[in-house]
């Protein structure tokens, strides 16, 4: 099988000998979820009550299930489908792990999921125990879990679902470099997506099924990618990019996006669309016709009376901590991945502002934060504790260590490794204490430039030879994001206070913060 999508172009006899015997279905999906049960501001953290009753926030567990509910209700034939990463981003997680997801995904009714990185961020033992509790197939094709025989027993590589009276194949995938982005422990050993992909396109063919959809939780350049190496895909539906496609304003191409003659489609983030799709098959299996939009989850979208309580039920553990007011910003604190994956950033140089605040005692000269670590914006006037875990969610710890000014330069050259590909720059660098330059266009390993160290009141050229002070995460300094220069750094210690403790005790300190930029990090194009 291998799909084609046919313009309108085509011959009416074609059309109408396909129409005879067409096949329609309606997919909803989402993707990157991040735990944002409840509603979320422009800014993507947690909707302040108030703002909420006046319309202006989005999304919500409670309007998610009426808009699924509804768009069932709109179509005869529907599937719903997540692509990952429903794990980590608020209270919710760190308190009750994956469990409320699995509830309420199983409240949702979807039909499959992939795994996303963040799913392994409890390690292997948190992702056995929410698929034990979930009722639907949980997929990821590009890996060997031979070391892991508990995961293996439960993932399945791909899944076959009957609708209206057709066999429907989902494959899954996950990123390749999960052993960087999050905790799935040394057992696991992750593949190339496409190769995984074809083999299961190619099993799913052999079994007779003719349409078949990949949940990829890749990325979009990723995916776009996989569209041109693989062959027999009639759609893929994409996460961990966080990319919207539409004809909204902020999209970074149409919906779905044909590469290859497969559609792409993907719904940004955090429950604030759900995409829906319609296709229609010949009998075949290629799709002949193609149309949806994301549906935007605003205050026009009624919460659900039943899941608004249910929430308030779980939410009541978490509000004493969450709603404790620590601190007052005199602007909003901008934290958006398009910019602190990419360029100097307002929450970057804050939250490594308040790393090297709280060691420099200790000879530490310089902060690193990845800018991966940094999930949302905060909006100006009071700042919650609760926003400050939305934006570092991670229950990270200060991490204090030793290297070379060598080894430094090493690994700002791993910050900006993947910097043309906005899908995989988490590894990027906030700094404090250090300016340097990024010239993007240099081959890899000479793209830094200019690195410069604060002694005393200004800067001076790093020393490749002089041992330097240096304060990062948990994460960070174990080799994740790909700083595997770190693991062997001189005088670790991997156990300080919680990150998110850290950056809300130095709010406080200057409050009302001012949020800015400074000129840290110049980019030469």
């Amino acid at each position: 099988m291998l799909t084609r999508l046919l313009l309108a172009a085509a011959s009416t006899a074609l059309m109408a000998t396909a129409a005879a015997a067409e096949y329609k279905i309606t997919i909803l999906h989402t993707n990157d979820f991040h735990d944002r049960f409840e509603p979320i501001s422009r800014f993507n953290s947690t909707c302040r009550p108030d703002d909420n009753a006046e319309g202006k926030c989005f999304g919500g567990m409670a309007r998610m299930v009426t808009a699924v509910n509804e768009a069932k209700a709109r179509h005869d034939n529907v599937m719903l489908l997540d692509a990952g990463d429903q794990f980590q981003g608020t209270l919710f997680f760190q308190f009750y792990g994956g469990d409320v997801q699995a509830e309420m995904m199983n409240v949702l009714g979807y039909d499959a999921m992939a795994v996303g990185n963040h799913e392994f961020n409890n390690g292997p033992e948190g992702l056995l125990n929410f698929v034990s509790q979930v009722e639907f197939p949980v997929l990821m094709s590009n890996a060997d879990l031979t070391g892991e025989p508990e995961l293996r027993d439960v993932l399945q590589r791909s899944v076959v679902i009957e609708k209206a009276g057709e066999r429907i194949g989902i494959i899954g995938v996950t990123p390749l470099n999960n052993d960087e982005l999050s905790s799935p422990g040394p057992n696991i050993v992750f593949t190339d997506p496409s190769q995984a992909i074809q083999a299961e396109i190619d099993a799913l063919e052999a079994d007779g099924v003719d349409k078949i959809i990949l949940l990829s939780h890749s990325g979009y350049q990723t995916d776009l990618v996989i569209a041109i190496q693989t062959l027999g895909l009639d759609l893929i539906i994409g996460g961990h990019s966080n990319t919207l496609l539409g004809d909204m304003e902020g999209a970074a191409g149409p919906y779905p996006t044909i590469t290859n003659g497969v559609p792409i489609v993907t719904a940004f983030a955090y429950g604030k669309y759900l995409g829906e799709l319609e296709l229609t098959f010949d009998d075949a299996g290629n799709v002949t016709e193609i149309s949806g939009q994301p549906i935007l989850i605003d205050a026009s979208v009624a919460e659900d009376e039943g899941v608004l309580a249910r929430l308030a039920e779980l939410a009541e553990p978490l509000d004493e901590v969450r709603n404790e007011v620590v601190a007052e910003a005199s602007a909003p604190i901008e934290g958006d991945r398009s910019f602190c994956r990419a360029e100097e950033c307002e929450m970057g140089n804050l939250v490594a502002d308040a790393m090297l605040d709280r060691v420099k005692d200790q000879g530490i000269q310089i902060a690193l934060a990845n800018g991966g670590g940094l999930r949302a914006s905060i909006d100006g006037g009071e700042i919650t504790k609760g926003e400050v875990l939305t934006v570092l969610p991670f229950q990270n710890t200060l991490s204090t260590f030793e290297v070379t000014g060598a080894t430094l330069k090493d690994a700002l050259e791993n910050a900006v490794l993947q910097y043309d590909d906005p899908d995989a720059t988490g590894r990027f660098a906030q700094v404090a204490g250090l300016k340097y330059t990024i010239t993007p266009s240099n081959a890899f390993g000479s793209r830094i430039s200019d690195v410069m160290v604060m002694e005393g009141d200004s800067f001076v050229p790093l020393d490749p030879e002089k041992v330097y002070g240096v304060v990062s995460n948990n994460f960070i300094r174990n080799g994740g994001d790909g700083y595997s220069m770190f693991v062997d750094a001189m005088n670790a210690y991997d156990f300080g206070p919680d990150l998110a403790d850290v950056t809300a005790e130095f709010l406080a300190e200057n409050s009302p913060y001012t949020p800015y930029l400074d000129g840290r990090i110049t980019i030469v194009e």
